[in-house]
């Protein structure tokens, strides 16, 4: 009998490709197969000539571009110098997640089928083309695909004789054990993030603790919207960085949902743990320490704000020793019970601790080893950085606005990095944030004879403030600046800085302050009636347009 082997492989941004791909992963394991779920870039691409059965699952980001999780594989698979056979050997299925609403929807996946068939891959059945827009989210794409897809595969690897497929009824394992340590176990000193010398470029994998040095407000108290300007001192990171470059941040829960969420779950804070794989192979989480404490794996690990997805009722399921709660958690992780799970999850944007408050008697009977299984790890937010290393050397300044808002629930809604971020006062101590540095998607031009027109409302000005500080600091003229926002005396950030550039020649402004006015006053107003101008620079001088919001 042939290996029943199946490798997952997803490219996924914002989680959603790597949920889908664990759940084909449960789904093989319930059909005896042996199954590894990876992200592209932690497989050795090179291995790939000798997979027999692969199901590749990727999102599609931005403008068509690949997630950064395979951005290297993408490249390995597109050069020229491969044989057309190599993958001659290949059973592969590709399921793409996109959004219809952008132009280029699916393409990485429609994309990568092509390739592996040019390379020649043998497609099990068309690529699939999940869609955030439809009313049932991609499941409505998902569900049959996945259905056929078994049915494919199972024709190609029969079950062994004497198995059944594992019934949906009965619980598969958890990823890892959980090991308490004994209470008197002897436990290094120290908090957990140090400031260390880098090993080299800080990255997802090993952020620089960088200190915060300021987090000013630069809108008015009287202002709706709470908006700082906040600095970090990167000194001896070896970051380096250009105008529309991005720094990445690890933010961290709050407290009190760290607390809250241990007493729902009477976890002990201060327990101490080490994870085992339950299967080999099976790496473990890489930016989890061993030992560590259940209060670090929910404040830095564990995603307990962000708005549960259908997976993870399907598990909470499972626990469930009580009727009522079991047969609602069943309805939201089925197929006709998207809808509901719709209505009460992502529509009014409830947490997944806010979730877990409305099923108590299923959430304290969670078993602990469940919870990575359960919860997905915090993601990191991106900024554009909003200063130039010319005229701030070894400092990272963002723009940044604190997302709060309300929907039908009684609590407001709050971003969890932003909040996290704008209640650090580095004048109270040493505050330290976890950052690395990206590159971004806009690049300025590097003759200084080329102009730049920068169309930036609100915080969308950021990046352009890197990149006038950097160009004046180059010498480079040719500068203009559109800038929009509701009123001069709220929320004009930075004027003073622009004002001071104006007179000096480096900078032409135009501003646009919506409310200041009986009618209303946009950038595209002013774009407008400076419409000779922009011609000009665009006509007769090649300027660039930027616009970011």
């Amino acid at each position: 009998m042939t290996d029943r082997k199946l490798l997952v492989l997803f490219g996924s941004q914002t989680g959603t490709a790597q949920d889908a791909a664990e759940r084909i992963g449960r789904e093989a394991k319930r059909r005896h197969f042996q199954c590894r779920v990876e992200a592209l870039d932690s497989y050795d691409v090179a291995n790939l000539i000798n997979e027999l059965l692969v199901v590749f699952v990727c999102a599609t980001t931005g403008q068509g571009d690949p997630p950064d999780n395979m951005k290297m594989f993408w490249r390995f698979l597109f050069r020229k110098n491969l044989p057309p056979s190599s993958l001659c050997q290949l059973d592969y299925a590709v399921l793409g997640l996109g959004d219809s609403s952008y132009p280029k929807f699916n393409f990485v996946a429609k994309k990568l089928h092509k390739r592996v068939l040019q390379l020649g891959g043998n497609p099990l059945l068309p690529v699939a083309l999940g869609d955030d827009q439809h009313d049932l989210g991609p499941d409505a794409v998902v569900d049959p695909w996945l259905l056929v897809l078994w049915d494919k595969i199972l024709a190609l690897y029969p079950l062994p004789p004497g198995l059944e497929i594992i019934s949906p009824d009965t619980r598969l394992p958890p990823k890892y054990t959980l090991h308490y340590l004994a209470e008197d176990s002897p436990h290094p000193d120290g908090d957990l993030l140090q400031p260390t010398a880098p090993r080299a470029v800080p990255s997802e994998l090993h952020p620089f603790a960088a200190r915060m040095v300021s987090n000013q407000r630069v809108t008015a108290e009287s202002h709706f919207q709470d908006v700082r300007l906040i600095e970090f001192d990167v000194t001896g990171s070896g970051m380096t960085f250009s105008a529309g470059d991005v720094v990445m941040i690890q933010p961290q829960n709050c407290p009190d949902d760290v607390q809250q969420f241990c007493q729902l779950l009477r976890l002990d804070p201060d327990r101490r743990f080490v994870l085992k794989p339950t299967e080999p192979g099976t790496s473990l989480p890489a930016l989890l320490p061993q030992p560590c404490t259940i209060r670090h794996l929910v404040t830095h690990y564990l995603d307990i704000s962000c708005v549960p997805r259908r997976s993870f009722f399907e598990l909470l399921s499972y626990f469930s020793t009580n009727e009522l709660e079991r047969e609602k958690l069943q309805e939201f992780s089925s197929a006709q019970g998207q809808e509901e799970l719709y209505s009460y999850c992502n529509r009014p944007r409830r947490t997944t601790l806010e979730a877990l408050w409305d099923f108590p008697h299923t959430t304290c009977a969670i078993p602990p080893e469940y919870l990575l299984d359960l919860i997905p790890r915090i993601r990191p937010r991106a900024f554009s950085i909003a200063s130039s290393m010319l005229a701030h050397p070894d400092r990272i300044q963002i723009l940044m606005a604190v997302v709060r808002y309300k929907t039908r629930l009684s609590k407001p809604r709050r971003g969890l990095c932003s909040t996290w971020l704008a209640s650090l006062n580095p004048e109270q101590g040493d505050v330290r944030v976890p950052l690395w540095v990206k590159k971004g998607g806009m690049k300025f031009p590097a003759d200084p004879d080329t102009p730049v027109i920068m169309i930036g409302p609100g915080t969308g000005v950021a990046p352009f403030r890197a990149a006038i500080q950097e160009r004046v600091a180059q010498g480079h003229g040719g500068n203009c600046l559109f800038f929009g926002c509701r009123q001069k005396s709220k929320d004009f950030y930075c004027q003073a800085e622009w004002e001071e550039l104006v007179t000096k020649g480096f900078l032409t402004l135009f501003t646009a302050f919506s409310r200041d006015q009986e009618e209303k006053v946009y950038v595209q107003h002013r774009i407008r009636e400076n419409q000779r101008l922009v011609w000009e620079l665009l006509s007769s001088r090649n300027a660039h347009i930027y616009l970011a919001g």
